[in-house]
This record gives structure tokens, C-alpha cells and sequence, in this order.
């Protein structure tokens, strides 16, 4: 019998960007919990699906800058990129209205302590929580960067936009207890040398992309070198063979291959 293909479900990330001490890149991750249905017990980007919520905010553009020239889906894929990485680790990427600095950290951790919660269990929206402390969402700072879809024949599938964002002074993140068990922000080299060594559980997308962060020195380089650059969306095509499987991505993406083993049967 065919297998049923899944529709894929629009979803965002955000790849938040610092330079450390040992100059040298660094990005911050969570790992999800291990009862989470997708990705349990993974290391990865905060971010998560697009939701209504973000549609609502496309229709007050008070609440976001720097959507010029863009439509209601690239709007909300970076809405809901916003959203889900301040649900997510208490980070946010806005700016108070009329101003043009990005929120301070003792603000910004004040918002998340009074709505952070409350937006992850549903109680109330991002809308509100922007209007209510007068902030101005800051599509400006997102830098898109890649754009994946799940294999079909998967049982859960994603479309998800990949970001680049240089973190906000001073804002460090923590994650949430629930969606997340841990956080942390670390060189691309530590978290692939964790993959290798079964430190960190990584998906192949996020893999492919901490490869290619890797190769920049800093958060102005890589941010530089994605702006403009087109992104190539990626569905990778599983193939058997020989007991194994492999995944093929478009070589015009820009990884580091294009014919990957990925394990046995």
C-alpha cells in the first residue's frame, strides 16, 4: 500500500549567535525532553511550529519592524521564530516602542518572568504580551538562513525556516523545564565532538548546520555571509542500500556533501 504522505507543518528556529572569549563563535541550544514526541533527548535550536497567535500580530504591524516587502507566510515564520525562542528561553528579540536598541536584559527578564509562563501553557498570547509591555518585535535582527522539510513518508513532518540572530546584549537565556531540560550556549566544534562522542544526541538538519556555522570566525561573519545569500530548501530523500540508509540533500544547499549515511534499517 502507498504510504500516506503527511502534510508538512509550517515551523521556525532561531540560530542565536555570540562571540566568546576564545574568539570563537558560539550559538545557544537546549536540549528537549526526553517525554517531548519529536526529537526527545535532542540538542537543538530553540524554536518550534508557527500558530494562529502569530497570524493575529501580522494584523497590527505596530507590534513588529522591519517586515517591508515581505508576505503574511514569511511574516509569520518569523513571528512565530520570535515567539518560540522567548516561550522557549526567555530570549527576545524586540525593541521597546519608539525605541532603537533592542530590549535591556533586566526588562527582558522581567517580561519573561511575568508572561513567559503563561504564553507556554496557553493562558495568554505573544500579542498581549507585546502590547501589554509596549514592545515592538525586531523581524530586523533575523537573518534567514536555511529551509528544510521533513522526508515524506514520516510520520510527523516539519517546513521549517532556519534564522540567524545575533543574541541581544547581555540576554543569556535558560530553558523552560518542560519543553527543555537544559541549556546551553557552545561552539559549533564542542556540540558536533558531543554528537561524535554521544554526549548530545543530534539531528541530521541540525548536524548539517552547526558544519557549516562552524566554518565562520564570528557573529558579524556569519551574519554577513548569509545576508542575500539564497537559501535552497532542502527535503532530504532517503535511500536502502546494502542494509543501510542514506540521505541525499540538493549539493546547491551549500553543506558539506550531498550523499549522507544515516545507520542501518
Amino acid at each position: 500500500m502507498p504510504v500516506e504522505t503527511v502534510a508538512p507543518r509550517p515551523a521556525s528556529t532561531i540560530l542565536l549567535l555570540r562571540d566568546s572569549t576564545e574568539r570563537e563563535i558560539e550559538v545557544f541550544m537546549m536540549v528537549r525532553h526526553y517525554e517531548i514526541d519529536f526529537n526527545s533527548g535532542a540538542l537543538v535550536f530553540p524554536g518550534g511550529s508557527v500558530d494562529k497567535g502569530d497570524q493575529e500580530i501580522i494584523a497590527d504591524p505596530a507590534l513588529y519592524s522591519g517586515g517591508e516587502g515581505l508576505d503574511a507566510g514569511a511574516l509569520s515564520f518569523r513571528i512565530a521564530a520570535i515567539r518560540e525562542t522567548f516561550e522557549e528561553s526567555g530570549i527576545l528579540l524586540a525593541r521597546p516602542g519608539g525605541s532603537k536598541s533592542l530590549v535591556g536584559a533586566k526588562r527582558a527578564a522581567e517580561i519573561a518572568a511575568s508572561g513567559r509562563a503563561a504564553l507556554s501553557e496557553g493562558k495568554t498570547s505573544f500579542l498581549k504580551v507585546l502590547a501589554d509591555n509596549a514592545m515592538v518585535l525586531a523581524l530586523d535582527q533575523l537573518v534567514p538562513y536555511a529551509h528544510w522539510i521533513t522526508p515524506e513518508g514520516m510520520p510527523k513532518r516539519f517546513d521549517t525556516w532556519f534564522f540567524l540572530a545575533a543574541a541581544p546584549p547581555a540576554q543569556v537565556g535558560a530553558h523552560d523545564g518542560k519543553e527543555s531540560t537544559d541549556s546551553i550556549w557552545l561552539a559549533p566544534r564542542e556540540a558536533l565532538a558531543g554528537g561524535e562522542s554521544g554526549r548530545f544526541k543530534l539531528p541530521f538538519p541540525t548536524t548539517r548546520n552547526l558544519i557549516r556555522l562552524g566554518k565562520q570566525p564570528n557573529v558579524k561573519s556569519a551574519l554577513d555571509d548569509s545576508r542575500g545569500r539564497p537559501v535552497v530548501t532542502v527535503m532530504p530523500v532517503m535511500t536502502r542500500l546494502n542494509g543501510g540508509r542514506q540521505l541525499r540533500i540538493p549539493p546547491e544547499a551549500g553543506y558539506d556533501g550531498e550523499l549522507f549515511e544515516v545507520g542501518g534499517v
